[in-house]
Parts: C-alpha cells; structure tokens; sequence
C-alpha cells in the first residue's frame, strides 16, 4: 500500500508519488520524443493498479495529447483517481510554446482541458508558469473565480517564487506548489519549502530522478542514443563538463543504494520525501515497466548516515 499525505491545509490525501505524463505527450517543444500512445495507456493503468491515486498532467504537454490520453484511460477505470493538470502555456501552429496567463485565456484553457480530459471539474487547476507581462492578480483571481464556479476543486500555482506566492496568497489561498526539487535541484530549499509550510500550502516536487539522471541507467552511450527530438539533448546537465560530473555522483549514489538494497532511483526518491515539507514526489514513467518501480522508494527512510554520506558525495562530486 502506498502511504499518502494531506496536501496543504484544504485538500485531500494524496500519495506520496504521483504519475507524472510529461514524458507520454511525445514530440514538442520541450518533448521527450516519438512515444508509443499504447505503451502510455498501459504505463497509465500500471500506476493506478499499483496503488497511485492522483496523476499529473498539463496542455502543453504533447499540445493536448497527455491529457486526451490520460482522459481516455480514465474513462474505463472505476479507481477515484486525483487529477491535477495546468493552464498558462499556450502554442502556435508551428507548435512555438509562450506563457500567457490572460483571465479570459484561462477560462478557455479550463474548459479544452475538461473537454480533453472527459470530465465535468478538474480536482487542481495549477499555473504552470507565471507570465510576467499579465497582471499576476488578475490571473489568480481568474483562478479563484473557477474554484468558486465549481470547474475545479482546488487551485495551485507551479515554478513561483515567494514573491509571487504572496501577491497570490492575498486574493484566494493557494493549495499546493509544484516545483523541480531533487538530489541535483534544489533551490526550493529553504525559502520555498519554508513558505508552504508555513502558509499550509502543499509541496508537489517534480523531477525528483531529475529526468532520468537519477535512475542510473545514464552514461555517455545511453546519452547519445536519445531520440533526436528529446529535449534533454539541449538540457545543460546533460552537457559537459558538468554531465560527467553528475555521473560520477550517480556512481557513488550506487554504492549507497547497494549497500541498503535499493535502487538508485528509490534512493533519489526517498531523499525528496524525507523532507516532510514534500506532500508528494511526482515520477514520470512511459511504459509497464516504469509504472511498476514507482513504489521503490517508499515505506523506508534514509539513515542518518545514509544522508550524511550523500551530502557528502554532492560536495565532493557536484560542490553542492
């Protein structure tokens, strides 16, 4: 059974991973390239018979079909499932992504999302991205006008900063925050973690394997196999000297993961859910396979010596 925690002071239990669809949305802009959309399917309902109860999603990814794919396996399945998905990343006909986080805008977004998703209301309607030529006020207090008509349940912003999260705070309170938060990213600390949990605001983390560099299956062949148009092929981690280094880090990530009889991956998970701040770590995965290691770093803790070597290992390896 997967453990779950309240997510902020207003919602519901989530657990404490959660199916991320960034990866099934294919080739775009910022797409993890060509993606089978049965393997999507079948990694969608893996999760789900795993024992997740909430996925995240978003327009943007894949232009509408993350949603639309995640909207059709939903459709069959009986389970509750929490559904979080975004608004304020729009695109051209070339598929050009921009931030635009107009009121109207978001309404409209709202209701090709609820379309998408085959659903009457979405549980968390989150920004993605703070759009710093709109007026951030009217944007939340669009989002808060939607909660109030009843399309989506709960509201939650995604990549703020404190600033921004207390201009938002004032008009309509906020839920959860998503932002990346890892073994290699970790900015949120301590200004960002300290706010949500002082304002009883949710932290969602994503990237917790930091796209794929956390699982350990990466090295320099691995690397140069990726799909053509896979975005993290332009990433600066994934660019040297600092790939190598990360690499290198990951080697000693091994050695602790072997020796507690883990995997790396359930490692870098753990590690992020350590933080009791941390409501829920959101995994992506893109097929079976994936799915069915999403549990690997829960219902276990990390030793003080565990944590104490890693610290160290970062230092060493990465200067952080």
């Amino acid at each position: 059974m997967i453990p779950t925690r309240k997510l902020g002071i207003d919602g519901p239990y989530i657990t404490e991973v959660g199916l991320g669809t960034w990866a099934i949305g294919g080739s775009w802009q910022f797409g993890w390239g060509k993606q089978n959309i049965e393997e999507s399917k079948k990694a969608i309902q893996q999760a789900i018979e795993s024992g997740v109860n909430w996925i995240d999603t978003a327009p943007a990814y894949g232009l509408g079909l993350s949603e639309s794919i995640v909207g059709d396996v939903l459709s069959y399945i009986k389970n509750d499932i929490f559904l979080a998905t975004k608004c304020g990343l729009l695109w051209n006909s070339s598929g050009k992504i921009k931030r635009y986080l107009d009121p109207q805008s978001i309404v409209k977004e709202c209701n090709e999302s609820l379309k998408r998703l085959k659903r009457d209301y979405i549980d968390l309607y989150q920004i993605h991205w703070p759009d710093d030529n709109r007026s951030l006020e009217k944007s939340w207090e669009a989002m808060a006008k939607l909660k109030a008509s009843g399309k989506v349940r709960f509201i939650g912003v995604s990549n703020f900063s404190v600033e921004q999260l207390e201009k938002c705070k004032k008009i309509a309170h906020i839920t959860s925050l998503q932002s990346p938060y890892s073994l290699l990213k970790r900015s949120v600390e301590p200004e960002i973690l300290k706010w949500c949990k002082d304002n009883q605001t949710g932290f969602l983390a994503y990237s917790p394997l930091q796209t794929g560099l956390l699982t350990g299956k990466f090295n320099k062949e691995y690397l140069q196999n990726l799909d053509a148009e896979d975005w993290r092929k332009k990433n600066d981690l994934f660019k040297e000297p600092l790939f190598s280094q990360i690499l290198q880090f990951v080697d000693s990530l091994k050695l602790t993961a072997k020796k507690i009889d883990h995997t790396v991956a359930g490692v870098a998970v753990a590690w992020v859910l350590q933080n009791l701040v941390v409501t829920s770590a959101i995994v992506g995965v893109r097929n079976e396979f994936q799915a069915n290691k999403l549990k690997e770093g829960l219902n276990w803790k990390l030793s003080d010596q565990d944590l104490l070597e890693i610290k160290k290992n970062l230092v060493k390896y990465l200067n952080y």
